[in-house]
């Protein structure tokens, strides 16, 4: 056996991509786990992914195909702890009744920690995570267009209720001001001094004697 069939033998991802001609899969678990804001997907997430893909595969010229499931529906009714045992159950009998086996699909979904091996070791990727700093900074420039477009909402809304006279305004300005109160010390900051300061200083105190 050669080094790269015996890559795909020891790595069940890779196997079952080959397995089920899953052409493009991990290119595309790559780059949604490399991504950077929205478009990244955790390891767990992309475990998620890679199972419904899996589950699609397995109904794609089957009876069941032909009665236009949910994939998401179907998989959450498989695999969640939210569901019943009874919905857990009969979702179980219909694939099996619509010729899906259903034991073997199960022994082939995979793990967070399988994701991560076939990402870290068979494809060498790797996932730089950004610097505190840069964290803090991307998360304010995500609070403070969520803070834009509350207050232009709310704008249009209230303009749009006074010229059908529906409330009684002239002109007017909307202020958005969130503030995080320390439930610890009872200090109260604006979000940007919150951020600032990295917190409550008397979490800082505290973290400065242990």
């Amino acid at each position: 056996m050669d080094k790269k069939s015996a890559r795909y033998t020891s790595n069940k991802v890779a196997r079952l991509i080959e397995k089920y001609e899953l052409t493009g899969l991990g290119d595309t678990l790559e780059k949604r786990w490399t991504a950077t804001g929205d478009d990244r997907l955790s390891l767990r997430d992309l475990a998620d992914y890679f199972n419904k893909e899996l589950l699609r595969v397995r109904i794609v010229g089957s009876s069941l195909n032909t009665l236009g499931r949910d994939i998401d529906t179907l998989y959450r009714n498989l695999q969640s702890d939210d569901v019943s045992v009874g919905v857990r159950t009969d979702t179980r009998r219909r694939l099996i009744e619509h010729g899906v086996d259903v034991e073997s699909l199960e022994s082939d979904f995979v793990t967070y920690q399988a994701i991560r091996s076939y990402l870290t070791e068979f494809r060498d990727a790797s996932y730089k995570q950004l610097s505190d700093t840069d964290k803090i900074a991307k998360d304010r420039e995500s609070i403070q267009r969520l803070q834009s477009r509350t207050i232009s909402v709310t704008s249009d809304r209230l303009e749009k209720l006074r010229d059908t006279n529906r409330i009684d305004a002239e002109e007017f300005e909307v202020f958005l001001d969130l503030q995080v109160i320390c439930e610890v010390c009872g200090t109260q900051y604006s979000i940007d001094a919150f951020l600032d300061n990295r917190g409550c200083e008397c979490q800082q105190w505290v973290n400065m004697w242990y």
